[in-house]
Formats: C-alpha cells, sequence, structure tokens
C-alpha cells in the first residue's frame, strides 16, 4: 500500500510514484467551479489525484503533476505556476474552448495544450436554435404575463412574434457546432448562409442546403438571423462591430453561442438601442456575468443567458471521459487527436 503525505489541510495524499493529475478544486471545495466527484473517480483509477491545497501544504508534490485540468477562466494554469510542476506535460480544457489559456506560452515550455472538442456540440447547437426561438418569439416577455404577480384578466391576442420557418439564418463559424446548428435550422425550411475561414466541401454544403459566403458583408444583408458558433482568436476578436450591423437587416435577430469577446458590446448596444438590428440572444458576454449596472442590462430587445449552452447533465458527463483518456495518452506516448496547435 502506498505511503502517505500529509497536506495542508491534514488531507492523506498518496507518494507511491504513480503519474498525478492537478485538479485545482472538487466540488466539496467549491460547488459552484469545482470538478465532480465522477471525474475525480475516473481520474483516480488511473492517477493520484492533486489539489492546490495538497500543493500548497507541500510543494515536492508538484513534481508528480503530468497533466493538469482547466476548467475555464476562473481556474487558470498560467505560466506563473509552472514552477511549481516541473515534469508537466499537458493542460486539458474541460470544454472546446481554449481562448483563456496561453497555448504559445505553455507550448514554449514543452507543454501541450488540449481541448475536449465534439463532446458539447449537440447541447450548444440545441441551445443556439433555443435562444433563437425564445427571441423571435418574445418569450421572456410573454413568461411573466402569464406567470407574474402583475393581475391579468385576459391575454392580449394580437401580442405577435415572429416566424422562423421559412426563414434566412447565416452561420458564423461552420464547425462542429456550426454544421448542427444547420441540420436543426433546415428541419425549419431556413435558408442557411455561411462564413467559415475554410469553405466545406460540397456534399456537406448539400447536406443541409447551406450557401457559403466568403465574407461576412456577403453574408450578414442576407439574413434574418445569424448565429455566432466559431472560436474567439485574433482573428475573431471583435468581429461583430459597428460596421457590421449596419450590414445586418433591421429586422435581423444576433445570437451568440461561442464567445463573448466576439462582439464589440459597446457598439451592439447602440445597434440594439437605436433599432439598426431588432434583437440579440446572447450565450457570452464579457464579463461573465455582467455588472448589475451594464448597458446591455437596461434593453428590452435582449436575451442573455448565463453562459449555459454545454450545460446538461447528459453532456457533462459524456465530457469526462475523453479527459481522463487524454492525460494517458500523453503518459503513454499515443498521438493526439485533440491538441490546441496554432
Amino acid at each position: 500500500m502506498a505511503a502517505l503525505i500529509t497536506g495542508e489541510d491534514n488531507s492523506k495524499v498518496p507518494t507511491k510514484q504513480r503519474p498525478a493529475v492537478y485538479i485545482q478544486r472538487s466540488r466539496a471545495d467549491d460547488p459552484e467551479y469545482g470538478f465532480p466527484d465522477e471525474f475525480i473517480e475516473l481520474c483516480e483509477e488511473h492517477f493520484d489525484v492533486l489539489y492546490e491545497k495538497n500543493i500548497t501544504g507541500n510543494p515536492e508534490l508538484g513534481k508528480r503533476v503530468v497533466g493538469a485540468y482547466n476548467r475555464g477562466p476562473s481556474m487558470p494554469i498560467t505560466i506563473d505556476e509552472l514552477w511549481k510542476f516541473p515534469n508537466l506535460k499537458i493542460v486539458v480544457c474541460s470544454g472546446i474552448g481554449w481562448d483563456h489559456i496561453d497555448v504559445r506560452g505553455l507550448n514554449a515550455h514543452g507543454i501541450k495544450v488540449a481541448n475536449n472538442p465534439g463532446v458539447s456540440s449537440n447541447a450548444v447547437a440545441d441551445f443556439g436554435i433555443t435562444l433563437m426561438l425564445a427571441s423571435a418569439r418574445r418569450l421572456l416577455e410573454g413568461v411573466p404575463v402569464a406567470m407574474g404577480s402583475k393581475p391579468c384578466q385576459k391575454f392580449n391576442v394580437n401580442w405577435l412574434g415572429n416566424d422562423v420557418s421559412f426563414t434566412s439564418l447565416g452561420i458564423v463559424g461552420m464547425g462542429d457546432i456550426g454544421s448542427k446548428v444547420a441540420k436543426r435550422a433546415k428541419a425549419f425550411d431556413m435558408e442557411i448562409y455561411y462564413h467559415n475561414r475554410n469553405r466545406k466541401p460540397e456534399e456537406e454544403e448539400s447536406s443541409v442546403g447551406a450557401t457559403y459566403c466568403p465574407t461576412l458583408a456577403d453574408l450578414l444583408p442576407r439574413c434574418d438571423y445569424v448565429m455566432i458558433t466559431c472560436p474567439l482568436t485574433s482573428e475573431t476578436e471583435g468581429m461583430f462591430g459597428e460596421n457590421e450591423f449596419k450590414l445586418m437587416k433591421p429586422s435581423a435577430t444576433l445570437v451568440n453561442v461561442a464567445r463573448g469577446e466576439i462582439i464589440d458590446q459597446g457598439a451592439l448596444y447602440t445597434a440594439l438601442k437605436n433599432k439598426i438590428i431588432k434583437a440579440a440572444a446572447l450565450d457570452v458576454t464579457y464579463p461573465e456575468p455582467l455588472p448589475r449596472d451594464h448597458s446591455l442590462l437596461t434593453l428590452p430587445n435582449i436575451i442573455i443567458a448565463p453562459h449555459m449552452a454545454s450545460a446538461t447533465a447528459e453532456t457533462r458527463k459524456r465530457m469526462l471521459p475523453p479527459l481522463v483518456e487524454t492525460v494517458l495518452a500523453v503518459v503513454e506516448g499515443r498521438p493526439l487527436t485533440n491538441e490546441v496547435i496554432l
């Protein structure tokens, strides 16, 4: 049986030289952001698990860490921390996004970065459609009429939303999520346009009836709804600003299930306030959450969700095994299919 070392919090940590992974906090330590027990149990089948509190209590344990797990910007693995983990081989992001990680900085220290693509795509695509429908049908305005405390004797039959079926959708970023959005939009008989860094093969386009637009200027004037599904990069940061909103239809709705920084929020406020575009429905902003006095929160024609597109029990469960498999692949010298390559 392995010997045990006592951490700062008197927890027992195994010292036998089995590879270790670093998990900043468990759900017991951080109910809102900590990693779930199911994931920790999966890790423990192959690795010793060390937490921030263990490394703080006994810095020598950091030498055993070969893989570190990251769960969004509130749990960063920074370059300044690398001295704690001299044998670290890989940092794994729990989701598809890696924009909060200094990939080049870690690579310069010989550390790989991987994400967790594909697993959450269906859930995110579902939620993108949900936001589009909720905005079009004015759902958030209607629910308080039926369920609120204000007296209501009858419903206004002339209170109307808008159709989604037989309208046009522009998808910005035709990766796995964008492709799944297109499949769902096809079921609504939507005319589908897309803008992507690279054009998709003709058979993929024809399977959903999508038309390629080489620039946003080609796509935006055609679309009743525009949905952002691309990653945040130096090229996409601030992609949607004053000029892009002026290219959109005054009746258009912007949906974002990607990253908040892709949109210039000041320009979005102006576009919504002045009715340059009709509405917006966002799962992401910057920062998250927005300050309660933020100008976007004063508008009646916007929906903002708490970055919950991938937040289903089923999706989160499916996300766990690939995270363990990624570190195992590095330890065993197998190739990575999900490494972030810049």
